[in-house]
Formats: structure tokens, sequence, C-alpha cells
């Protein structure tokens, strides 16, 4: 191809409206007409680009304007090279971000449209109305920040008579209806308690992906959506994220898979070479890698069995001796002395850090975070300001190593989950997105 794509945000009011059902059935049914297809996703969610990419059979990015730069941004958007077409799924409701803003933003749906350019398609729960959905679609594209609206896509349709009536008031109110779903409880996606089930964890997901594409290839407008795409244009080239060490033993199961693409595709670009392991198949780190990195993931559903795990646990303490060992939330968790699961029984973990955890004891800690490093982290000199974004539900029982950073919400907010250091060692809550430099 020679044009740069065009591209479409599906975006929604508010969140469980069925955006991930709809991005996927479009992602699927666009695929299968032929097109070559690049899902994107706004804000800091690594769990649906997982089904997207499955989906769309091409790996799905983050975009993030309150933890990105421009240049990053950038980079990441150049993943659409060689893409018939985008399709970016927003996050929340479309205007929902921070009260302050951060590198580009405040992290909305409707900034990320803004800034590359694509029209938004608004998914519609249109489940106990009918004219008054025409109402909130006028106003979200009258919205003083809206960007171009494409149009919107009527999901849980109760039947025909239904469709009709909000259809009248949408033809009324000169808003085009894009799709015009049924209501099918046959086609959601089962959840826990950070979001969506894992992707390799769905055992019939290629099955019902199939199925949405199907169902939105029967009740969408496709012709139409592919012609309502547009875009800013082809980006400037972008920085990459550098990769923290040259050999990076990776952690990489059902335990341990929360970890942004964009970071691994920087790491690779720049010739690191990442040698993943599985600590829930008992498989030590390669005893040869400059770093080992735990990412977060669900440490807390597979806590025996990595108590359990003695050639990981003793592969991880031999290379903690004289090199660096990294881990974040999960990851940092598993670092700790010890993890509460949610029956109450304590797992001892690797003891590298004292730091003990508990899911029994639930609280949401949930935003992004500005870290301002006190200590070096693998990559990173003190004094550096990182962006990144804090998600579970695990409460901190005992901290008692040096704090890692001194950690702030997306307010300037203090936080008490500073991570923690010792000796080759360091671990915090907040998931690394991007590098800000040093601190101001």
């Amino acid at each position: 191809m020679t044009a740069w794509p065009g591209g479409l945000v599906i975006a929604a009011p508010n969140s469980g409206a069925g955006k991930t059902t709809v991005t996927l059935g479009l992602l699927r049914a666009l695929r299968d007409r032929g097109l070559v297809v690049q899902p994107f996703k706004n804000g800091p969610d690594y769990i649906d680009t997982a089904f997207h990419g499955l989906a769309a059979g091409r790996p799905s990015f983050n975009l993030d304007s309150w933890a990105m730069d421009q240049s990053l941004m950038d980079a990441v958007r150049h993943q659409a090279d060689g893409a018939d077409l985008v399709i970016a799924e927003g996050s929340m409701g479309l205007y929902d971000g921070t009260s302050k803003p951060g590198r580009r933003g405040r992290g909305s749906s409707a900034e990320m449209a803004r800034i590359c350019g694509w029209p938004v398609v608004l998914a519609l729960n249109v489940e106990g109305q009918a004219q008054s959905a025409a109402a909130v679609a006028l106003g979200f594209a009258r919205h003083p920040d809206a960007p171009p609206l494409a149009g919107v896509i009527l999901n849980n349709v109760a039947g025909a008579r239904h469709e009709v009536m909000v259809r009248e008031e949408m033809a009324r109110l000169d808003i085009p209806v894009l799709a015009a779903l049924p209501r099918r409880s046959d086609l959601s996606l089962p959840e826990r308690h950070l979001g969506l089930v894992q992707a390799d964890e769905h055992p019939r997901l290629e099955a019902l992906i199939a199925r949405l594409g199907a169902f939105v290839r029967d009740h969408a407008d496709l012709a139409a959506l592919i012609g309502a795409a547009r875009s800013a244009g082809p980006p400037p080239a972008g920085a990459w994220p550098l990769p923290p060490a040259q050999r990076i033993a990776l952690a990489r199961d059902v335990a341990f898979s929360f970890v942004y693409r964009h970071l691994l595709e920087g790491w690779r670009r720049a010739g690191a070479e990442v040698l993943p392991f599985s600590p829930l198949d008992d498989q030590a780190p390669d005893p040869s890698a400059d770093l080992v990195w735990l990412p977060g993931g669900y440490p807390e559903l597979h806590a025996g069995r990595l108590a359990a795990a003695e050639t990981f646990l003793s592969g991880l303490r031999r290379h903690a001796q004289t090199k660096p060992v990294h881990g974040e939330c999960g990851g940092y968790m598993v670092l700790g002395e010890a993890l509460v699961d949610a029956s109450g029984t304590s797992h001892r973990m690797a003891g590298l850090l004292g730091l003990v955890t508990s899911y029994q004891v639930r609280r949401l800690h949930l935003g992004y975070r500005r870290a301002t490093l006190v200590a070096p982290m693998p990559g990173h000199a003190p004094g550096t300001a990182l962006r990144g974004h804090e998600f579970h539900y695990s409460s901190i029982l005992a901290q008692p190593d040096a704090p890692l950073a001194r950690a702030t919400d997306a307010s300037g907010n203090p936080v008490q989950e500073t991570g923690s250091t010792r000796g080759h060692v360091s671990g915090s809550f907040f998931h690394l997105i991007a590098t800000e430099g040093a601190a101001t």
C-alpha cells in the first residue's frame, strides 16, 4: 500500500458498554474481509491488547497521552505502517482521563482520537432506552473537545421495533448508525478482579472471536465503517524505549504476563535479547542473563505453585547474588518474603526483599503513577522520573527495605507504594510505561 492507513476509535460513554467485544468482532470481521488491520488500545491496559492481537493477527500496542511523550507516541503509531486500516479501542468513557494533564494530555480516548486524526465510533448500550440513545450521542458529538464522530454502533438491541425507534431518532439528529447488534449473552468474555480473564487462559477463545467476527459482519455496515476511517497522516519516526540490559531473562506465563508491548519492541529494536522462562513450570532464569525481570500478573492465584517451584526460586536467588533482579506488581510480590492468598494462607516467596503482601486483605489500588527514583533501577539512575500505572487489590503488610522511589498519583499526591530495593534487587507496584528523564 502507498497511502497511510486511516483509522477509527471505538469508544463509549462509559465502561461496560461493550467496547472490547465490538472491537474484537470488528477486527476479525475486517480481517476476514481480507484487510490488514492494526489494533491499538488507549491507556494502560495490557489485557485487551492480547485479545486484539488474536483477533487481528497483528500485535496491538498501547497509546497513552498521560504517560508517553510525543516521540514515543509517534514511534508506536508507526506500527500501522503496512496496514490497510487502524482500529483503536478507547478506555472508560470517551472523555474520561486524569484531573491534571501529563506528558501530552489527560489520557482520554478523545485525546488519542484528536492526536491521531481518527474519527470516533461510539458504542452505545441501548438496553433500557430508545430515542434517548440519540440524545446521548448528540451530547458526545457536541462536546467542546469532541473529535469527529463517524457514527454509532448500537449494542444490546432488543428487537426489530427497538432498532427502528433508535434508528429513526438517530436519523433525525443526523447521526449515522453503522451497526445494530442484537442482544447476545453467549458472546460475553469472562472477567475476574483485574478485568478480562487473560487471552492465554481462555480455552475456546479463537472460536469465540470467530463468532464475534461473524456477528459483527452480519449486523454492521462494514463498507461504511471502512469509508469513515481517517488519519492525521504518517507521524515522525519517534524514539522507542531503550532496554535496561543486553540479555534479559523475562518471566512469561499466566502468572507473569503484564508487560507493555512497546517496551519489548523497543528492547528488540535496540538489539537486546529477551530470554523467556516460566516460573509456573519451575524454570530458572537463564544464568547468562544480565538482568532478570518479573512482570506483573496473577501470582496471588498461583501462590502455592510458585512457593513450591524450587528450581525457579533457587535460580532467582543465585542470580540476585551478583546481578540485578527487578519485579513489577505481581513480580514485586514474588520477590518478597511472603504472599497471603485469598484464603489467608501465607506462602513463602523468594525472600529477596522483606515485602509481605496479602490478597486476603483487599483494597483497590488504581491509577497513574509518577515515580522519581531515589535508588538505581535496572536501566535507570537515581533521580530519573518514570511514568507508569498501578492496578491491584493486594495490601502491603510489611515493606521494610529502602524505598526505590518517591511516588505520586496523577494529581501529584504522594502514595505509599514506593517500591523497595535491597542489594541487586528492586521492585515496585507500578508498571513502567515510559521514562520521563531527570526529575525536575
